[in-house]
């Protein structure tokens, strides 16, 4: 007795079953990655911070400043001191032990580390220092936090330099108000590192009024819709746009929300 071949037919039916099959196993596969790497980021952030909280014990419950950019806290010559270190933009090199976090936090600046989120590994962006180093894919609320202490925004000619500096007990929204969450900024072919989250508003001191931020920091990485991110209260979570806006939608780049407050300003009597 003779075995029937396959015909073409069904040889192509089967093939085609396979492909598919192979498809949605490499679709569980690569959703199961990035869920993996969402849970590593959150363990990541939300140790960065109880770091964030020691510090403020530490200083009179203040939160930690964003950086040492001016004199008096720097003199001329002297490299910017951000939370996570020196910058390295006259010595050469990053000084990751002059970070404010540093004491803090038991974890070097370097390849998968607490300081680098795993959807945004080294060699997917450019870093943010003259020196090239490796320093952090996460930014810090200062803009919220610590207003005088925040380059770009605070020090003595800035427009939130006299806004308030505020104290963990005075939030009135801890679990709200973000500390630090994914960033980056979307500029170049890959996007550059940044260690500031900035919010989707700027407040302008002598109209006493918001207006939009065309460069929010706040990076969606996660499955390309999600930014993690952890509260003053020291929760951590994966949070959506919200209804916010992605000003630039190639590096998923944009904020939670289209306003300042509640998520990265509470907006209270000292600012307004």
């Amino acid at each position: 007795m003779t075995r029937r071949a396959f015909s073409l037919i069904e040889l192509l039916v089967v093939i085609a079953i396979i492909a598919l099959l192979l498809g949605v196993l490499l679709a569980a596969l690569g959703a199961a990655r990035d869920s993996a790497r969402t849970i590593a980021c959150m363990s990541g952030v939300r140790q960065m911070g109880l770091a964030w909280t020691m510090y403020a014990n530490d200083f009179d419950d203040r939160a930690m400043p964003l950086a040492y950019f001016e004199s008096p806290d720097i003199e001329p010559g002297e490299d910017l001191v951000y939370w996570f270190g020196s910058d390295g933009r006259f010595s050469g090199h990053v000084d990751r032990s002059r970070g404010f976090i540093t004491p803090y936090l038991d974890a070097a600046l370097g390849e998968n580390s607490i300081y680098e989120c795993p959807s945004q590994p080294w060699g997917s962006y450019t870093p943010q220092t003259a020196t090239s180093e490796l320093t952090t894919t996460y930014g810090y609320n200062g803009y919220g936090l610590c207003p005088p202490k925040t380059p770009g925004w605070g020090g003595q000619w800035g427009p939130i330099g006299d806004r308030p500096w505020r104290r963990l007990s005075d939030v009135l929204r801890p679990s709200t108000l973000l500390a630090f969450a994914d960033t980056l900024l979307p500029v170049g072919a890959s996007g550059r590192s940044t260690a500031l989250l900035d919010p989707p508003e700027l407040f302008d001191p002598w109209s006493g009024s918001w207006s939009r931020n065309d460069a929010p920091t706040t990076s969606f990485r996660h499955g390309g819709e999600a930014t993690v991110a952890v509260a003053v209260d020291g929760s951590a979570a994966a949070r959506g746009a919200e209804n916010g806006w992605v000003v630039a939608p190639e590096f998923g780049v944009g904020s939670i929300g289209t306003h300042a407050g509640p998520y990265y300003v509470e907006i209270a009597d000292g600012w307004r």
